[in-house]
Order: C-alpha cells, then structure tokens, then sequence
C-alpha cells in the first residue's frame, strides 16, 4: 500500500539539524523536502503544526521469539509494539528455537516475516563453536551480521573455543557483533552465592555475580580480537563505566570498534532491585548508578554510538518466578524505546540531536543499510512524528507485546508518538497499529573486508 502524503509545517531532526519544511511522500520513498509544497490529486494531508518529524527508529538489538518460543512474543506481535513506539526497523537476534546458524533458518525468517511483520526487518547470523564453514559462506548481502554470545545468555550458543574465535574475527565477512560476559567468572560468582545463600539468592546480587570484571574481561578480549585481525567490531548493550574505556569517543565515521547503549541501562539502577525484582533481570546487569551516569556521558560524547533495545519479552508469570535462579532475563522494551530515549533530552541529560544520531543515523551507517535511516530525498519514506510536548502514559494495558507487561510501568513520559510511516504507509496513528502490508526486508551493503 503506497499513499501519496504531504506532511506539511513540519520541524525535521535530521543530520544535526533542524529545519522547518513540508515533506512529499510518495510510492514509499521521499520524494520531496521543501516549503510549500503543493499537494497532488488525492494526496493524504498532515499536519504536523510545528511538531517534530524524525526517522524512524533502527532497532540493531532485539529478540522477538520466533521460532520456538511464540508463547512470549512473534514477528507479528513484537512488530506492532515496535511501531507504536517508533521503531521502523528492526534486527533480530538468532537465539530462537531452532538457533539461526545456517542459511536455511536466515530465510526461513525473512519469509516468515515478509508474511506477518509490521516494521522492516533485517536478521543476524549466530555464530557456535563449529559453524564457522557457515559463517565463512555468507552471502553479505543476507544478513546485518554475525552474532556472537561470547558469554552465556540463553541458548547454547556461547563461543568460548578460542581457536573458533579468531576465525570469526579474522574470516567473517560482515560486522561482528558480540555480547560480552565472562562464563567462567560468572559461574564462580554464582558459586560464591550459593554458597552464602543457596538456591535462595536474592535478585540484588544478579550485579555481582554478572559483574563488572565480568564484562569488561570479554569486552577487552573482543576488541583485542577485532584489532588483532582488523574486524568490524560492535559491542552489544554495554553495562560498565570501566568498558568505557576500551572504544573511541567522537563521530562514528572512521572507527572499525563501536559500542551501543541500551535504553534500559540509562533509566534503572541496582538500587531499584528491590523495587522491581526479577522485572528488570537482564544479561548483562543492570549495574550502579555511577555506571548508568557515566553511560548517559559516553552516549553523549560518541563513545557509544547507538542506542537499543535488547528487546527480549518474557511472561508476567516467567518473570513472576520467586526464585532468582528460575526467573529469566530480559525486558520488553520497543514500545517505550523511543519516549524514553527523549525523556534524557527533557532532564537534560542528552540533546535531540544525539538521540536521534543514536537512534537512526548510526544504526543505519554502522550496519550499511541500504536508504534508511535518514530524512533525504530518494531514501524509504520512514518518520516519526512526535510531540515534544504531549505525554505517554506507561500502562500495561497498552502493551501490544504479547508477554503484556513494560519495565515502565507508571511512568510519564514527557514525548509522544502521534504518527509513524513505514515505507510511506501510515502504520500507527498515535492512538492504533494500522495494517498496512508495506514491511520491507532490509538491504544491506557491507563494505568488503
């Protein structure tokens, strides 16, 4: 479905910059920037009365359950949350059930999604102990890149071979994308515990035993690795002040090493264990507020360069386990993505322009996907209009997740979401998900190694 639009009056955050102008949206692209323009025949009329048009989100980190795990979430579902929080495309993560480690399951998502997804949708590679023959054979053009849990987190995916290791880094021939957590640290921290608290461990420790030399010890060992044999590099939801120090502040442009912070790790602390239990358990941890401080910094300054998700719902009832032990890790958080990324605008904390850097541009740049990503003529008709100055009430009620519950619960955002495009389609209206049939599979171009 491809409307011809004209959103008129218009504030566009684009590029640094911020420029009042009417947009022309037609066959699914941009077709025109500019004041005044004059609407053809049958053209759908907006009018955004000032307010601000962004592009629209690239989420380059979520898990949306499908295949095997569809009690908690699908393509389908995760999709329509994502767009009612502002987010145009997504990545997804190969730890679903079966894993995404060869060619035959990587499409098996793209034609699953073709069928049910409501955002754009692109997918990563899992990488495994043995599969590196897989990885090798990659098409470049098939996937935003090669996913490595080099710590344990769901799954049996963790790379810990260290000769299979250097082969991903020095063969593989997209970005390499990794989550970094020690295994055998955090396996003796765990043992630490239940030796002090047996299988009663409280959810406050989840920060010890996922510690901070936990993560900082892998993250240094994949950057070592990616200068080692000069790999595209980019390390998934940092958690720690002290990893800080392994990546490059400044623009992104240039560096073959990048980081990203995840929403939830700017907003929550350790301190609010005690407050939200097994609720905001997530791997890596939610660690201290000298941590989640100095991220917002790093965001700031450009030595983490996207901002995501980890999407990653679970049940009320999963997430409701009294044990530590049984609860699982993750937060659905797509929906609330985009209203609290810019509520760090309002506290100050962050300007607009970097928000919308983190969000969009970067993503888009450090990914190669092919026309999204920013406001440009020629490029997929994907915006957000959002009113800087309305609100977002938090509640369960309006989750579109299927696991039905946000982390956010109760909060008030001071942004809202009044409209979304995908491909030029209005797909949400700031009040419901439209159908609209206009998801597209992304397309990427990575630069050879």
């Amino acid at each position: 479905m491809n409307t011809t639009t004209v959103i008129r009056n218009a504030l566009l955050v684009n590029e640094g910059q911020l420029l009042e102008s009417d947009v022309l949206l037609k066959d699914g692209r941009i077709e025109k920037i500019a004041g005044g323009i004059e609407a053809p025949a049958g053209a759908l009329l907006i009018d955004a009365n000032g307010r601000h048009l962004l592009p629209g989100m690239i989420d380059d980190q979520v898990h949306f359950r499908e295949p095997g795990l569809t009690h908690k979430g699908d393509f389908y579902s995760e999709s329509r949350a994502a767009i009612a929080g502002g987010v145009t495309s997504y990545m997804e993560m190969p730890n679903s059930k079966p894993p995404t480690i060869d060619a035959e399951q990587l499409e098996w998502k793209y034609a699953r999604a073709a069928e049910t997804s409501a955002a754009n949708f692109g997918f990563y590679f899992g990488a495994t102990n043995d599969n590196i023959e897989n990885i090798k054979a990659l098409d470049p053009a098939s996937t935003c890149g090669v996913k490595v849990f080099m710590g344990a987190s769901t799954g049996n995916m963790l790379v810990d071979n260290e000769s299979t290791l250097a082969a991903i880094f020095r063969e593989s021939p997209v970005i390499i994308a990794t989550h970094c957590e020690s295994t055998p640290m955090i396996t003796a921290n765990l043992k630490r515990a239940m030796a002090e608290f047996g299988k009663n461990i409280p959810v406050t420790e989840h920060a010890k035993i996922r510690s901070e030399e936990a993560c900082y010890a892998s993250s240094e060992l994949a950057v070592a690795l990616a200068n080692k044999y000069s790999a595209q590099l980019h390390v998934l939801h940092l958690s720690t002040a002290r990893e800080l120090s392994l990546f490059k502040p400044g623009p992104m442009s240039g560096k073959d090493i990048t980081a990203e912070a995840c929403v939830h790790f700017l907003h929550f602390d350790e301190s609010q264990y005690a407050q939200y239990g097994n609720r905001i358990k997530c791997n890596p941890a939610i660690k201290s507020a000298n941590d989640r401080t100095a991220l917002i910094e790093a965001v700031a300054d450009g030595r983490l360069d996207i901002i995501a998700t980890d999407h990653a719902p679970h049940t009320s009832e999963e997430k409701a386990e009294e044990s530590y032990l049984s609860a699982p890790s993750g937060l659905p958080l797509v929906q609330d993505v985009l209203v609290a990324a810019l509520e760090l605008v309002h506290d100050g904390k962050l300007d607009l322009h970097t928000v919308v850097r983190g969000v969009t541009h970067n993503p888009a740049r450090r990914f190669s996907v092919v026309d999204r990503g920013f406001i440009r003529e020629g490029y997929h008709a994907d915006l957000v209009l959002v009113d800087m100055h309305g609100t977002t009430e938090v509640t369960n009620e309006k989750v579109l997740s299927r696991c039905g519950w946000s982390p956010f619960e109760g909060r008030r955002f001071k942004s809202r979401i009044d409209a979304v495009w995908v491909n030029g389609a209005l797909a949400f209206d700031g009040n419901e998900v439209i159908e609209h049939g206009a998801a597209q599979r992304l397309q990427f171009n990575h630069k050879p190694r």
